[in-house]
This record gives structure tokens, C-alpha cells and sequence, in this order.
């Protein structure tokens, strides 16, 4: 459903904004050790994200990646635009470049009300929500 760039930039931008609620800013090998993921892979997906402003950091020996008030309230569904854009809120089910309710492919129908349950589902889930499920061991970053 999600580019690997996406599934990893929504897993690390979770785990700094668990290291963010515990005042701890988290350099790129915390942040890919801690996701399970390539570290040269992590630098550009942040790098990106920072130049978007989803993401602050710090440089220096106190520095590393964090995140603000602001951003602490971003929602997956920024994340998933940020990174792979609107395809998946507003693209076609069967990749056509056109598809529409005058112009329907045979899944539009019911893709459409798959899309829509996504872009609800994450347009109202916020970075600073994992914190408690996180610290519990309920839910993981990491497989």
C-alpha cells in the first residue's frame, strides 16, 4: 500500500516523536537501528522530511532529530502525502490515469470507499498517539 520510502519514513518519524516525548533527540543509526532499517536509506527520507519541515534537528553533540509541539501533532496522512503524495487518497484502484465516478473502472466503486476509510483512518492519527502503546511493548517499530 505504501512505498518503502513511506513505510519508513512513518516508522521513524513514530519513533522520534516516542524519543521526542521522553526529551531525548535521536540521531540517524538510533533512529534505523531502532526501526530496523538502512541507515543511508533513513539520512534521505529525514533529510526530506526536515527541508518539508515535519521534522527539526539540531546539530552538535546535544543534536539530533526531534520533533516540536507542531509536529508532534502531524498525522500519518501528511507523512503519506509528504513522501508519496495523494496518489493513494485520490488514485485509481487499477492504476488508470483516469478514473472517475462519470468514468468509473469495473473497482472504482468500491475502491473509492476503500480510500476514503484510509484517508480518514489516517488523517486522524497523530504522531504523539503511539507514546503509551510504545512504552507498554503493545506495539512495535521493529519486526
Amino acid at each position: 500500500m505504501f512505498s518503502k520510502t513511506c513505510e519508513y519514513a512513518i516508522r521513524a518519524m513514530i519513533f522520534i516523536a516516542q524519543q521526542t516525548k521522553s526529551d531525548v533527540r535521536v540521531g540517524v543509526k538510533e533512529i534505523a537501528k531502532g526501526i530496523g532499517s538502512p541507515e543511508h536509506f533513513i539520512a534521505k527520507i529525514l533529510q526530506d522530511l526536515s527541508r518539508k519541515g515535519m521534522v527539526l534537528s539540531l546539530k552538535g553533540p546535544t543534536g539530533g532529530f526531534y520533533l516540536d509541539n507542531k509536529t508532534l501533532k502531524c498525522t500519518l496522512a501528511d507523512i503519506v502525502k509528504a513522501i508519496d503524495g495523494d496518489k493513494l487518497f485520490s488514485g485509481c484502484g487499477l492504476g488508470l490515469e483516469y478514473c472517475s465516478d462519470a468514468k468509473p473502472c469495473p473497482l472504482h466503486h468500491e475502491f473509492k470507499k476503500i480510500r476514503e476509510d484510509i484517508y480518514k483512518t489516517l488523517q486522524s492519527t497523530k504522531l504523539d498517539e503511539f507514546h503509551d502503546q510504545l512504552a507498554k511493548s503493545i506495539g512495535f517499530l521493529k519486526r
